[in-house]
């Protein structure tokens, strides 16, 4: 069971999204599968999710919306940029950007930024600064050499302007997601509760279950933490924008700060962008990239995302690899329990339980948890310990199965609800033999309780995979 217990988000472009690549990402160690909204139409993002569905059913698949964002326009070839030329910058989303003349998708954005701003264009890599006004456009200084694509992310550090929390191109993608009853909506640029309460609203509109991942990448978003997290599944540390928006020393300890939040909640963590940047043109990643993704999980992030490296980059499988190898050598030196304080949400004895199950299977050498769920609570519960042993569990939904693919150590099976712990542990072990390659003499921690409908935990047991089928036999056999 060399499996690593960090999980691994992939950005996949309708470019190059064949099941048979889908299927490679996947068994290097790909978990979640997101699909970028602000880069592609209705019809590529269908054709991502028919091929991931196509691949696996564990799968999960999370839909990145736009949000309240500005972008560039799209334009013919890049545009360079020398330092100390003049840029013109217009808000018309209907315009093509050309030498010069840069066009955005915002229609106010000459009213909207004051004179003296700094624009930050493709996540900070051109920075212009705002010497003039002109009617609807806004003359700007290149404060550096470089070159503008198509639809790039525009950002105006320490302006905070008023755009809505949806466009019109999230509420169809959003729609589509509930259509295809996809797991994640992760929203862009959450400022605030509101945010996430619009988006909830729409995604209600389906009557869909679709959870809500917030990508933190303002200071509005980090000033507002706590009251994000009371009305999303999860959180993403989305480090783009987020360096450009706050001063790029700060970042480390607000990553920090926000993992060590998401546990104590018992909400996913995603840890994002250019965790393997310069592999999106080179076989092997710097050094300072494998640091980072190693900060990241000596951090306990539940995951960790890849983006250009895996949607257009040269060497998408590779980067998959180094991140399965770097998670694998970085766990097996880390801690492997996190002394979570304790936070009661699935019940006195269940948490008791789940925390027991994780600390007794590290005494005796278990190869693993077998637990039961089924919305995922009491498993996330688990996952928060951030123990060595896997979590092996078994959902009563298939949803929910996909779902806990974003959290720490959890690998899951679908298994139809059962009458009794006996026929449970029975229908699990024949199943996890195989999958997870479970010898008679390996020791298991069995943790249950849902499978007459209760709440939470109520049932531990320990045992070899050998004495678990005896006891089960004998008892069938009475």
């Amino acid at each position: 069971m060399n499996k690593k217990r960090t999980k691994i988000v992939a950005t996949i472009s309708d470019k190059n999204c064949e099941p048979g690549f889908i299927r490679e990402l996947y068994e290097e160690g790909m978990d979640v599968v997101r699909i970028n909204s602000a880069h592609l139409n209705l019809e590529g993002a269908q054709k991502i999710i028919d091929n991931v569905r196509k691949v696996s059913d564990k799968i999960a698949i999370l839909l990145d919306t736009k949000g309240p964002e500005i972008r560039t326009t799209i334009c013919d070839s890049p545009i360079p940029v020398k330092k100390g030329s003049n840029i013109t910058i217009t808000g018309n989303p209907d315009k093509k950007s050309t030498p010069g003349k840069i066009f955005v998708s915002l229609k106010t954005f000459a009213k909207d930024i004051p004179l003296g701003s700094l624009v930050m264009i493709d996540d900070g890599d051109i920075e212009l600064k705002v010497i003039k006004k002109e009617g609807e456009s806004l003359i700007c200084k290149a404060d550096n050499d470089g070159m503008i694509g198509s639809r790039k992310s525009v950002n105006i550090p320490s302006v905070k302007i008023n755009l809505p929390s949806l466009t019109e191109k999230d509420r169809t993608f959003i729609e589509l997601a509930a259509r295809n009853d996809i797991e994640f909506i992760a929203h862009s640029f959450v400022r605030s509760k509101q945010d996430v309460l619009d988006v909830q609203a729409e995604i209600d509109k389906h009557k869909s279950e679709i959870k809500i991942i917030a990508k933190i990448e303002n200071q509005e978003g980090v000033e507002n933490l706590s009251d994000i997290m009371e009305v999303v599944y999860g959180i993403m540390v989305a480090r783009g924008d987020l360096a450009i928006e706050i001063p790029y020393e700060k970042i480390p300890p607000i990553q920090r700060m926000i993992i060590s939040r998401c546990i104590y909640c018992r909400k996913p963590v995603i840890v994002a962008t250019q965790m393997l940047q310069s592999m999106i043109t080179n076989p092997r990643p710097t050094r300072a990239e494998v640091s980072d993704i190693a900060n990241a999980i000596y951090s306990q992030t539940d995951a960790i995302m890849l983006s250009g490296e895996t949607a257009n980059g040269k060497y998408p499988v590779e980067a998959v690899k180094t991140m399965t190898r770097v998670a694998l050598e970085v766990e097996n030196n880390k801690e492997k329990f996190l002394e979570t304080p304790y936070l009661n949400v699935t019940g006195e004895i269940s948490a008791y339980l789940a925390k027991v199950a994780v600390k007794t299977s590290l005494r005796i050498s278990a190869k693993g948890i077998i637990a039961d769920t089924t919305g995922g609570k009491t498993i996330r519960d688990m996952a928060s310990f951030r123990g060595f042993n896997l979590i092996m569990s078994q959902c009563y939904s298939e949803r929910t199965m996909r779902e806990l693919a974003l959290s720490y150590g959890v690998y899951s099976n679908f298994q139809e609800r059962r009458k009794s712990i006996d026929e449970f542990i029975h229908i699990a072990l024949k199943n996890l033999v195989k999958t997870h390659d479970l010898k008679a003499d390996d020791l298991i921690v069995v943790l249950a309780g849902n499978f007459n409908a209760g709440s939470g935990f109520s049932f531990i047991e320990v045992g070899t995979v050998q004495y678990l089928k005896d006891r089960v036999s004998i008892k069938g056999d009475q």
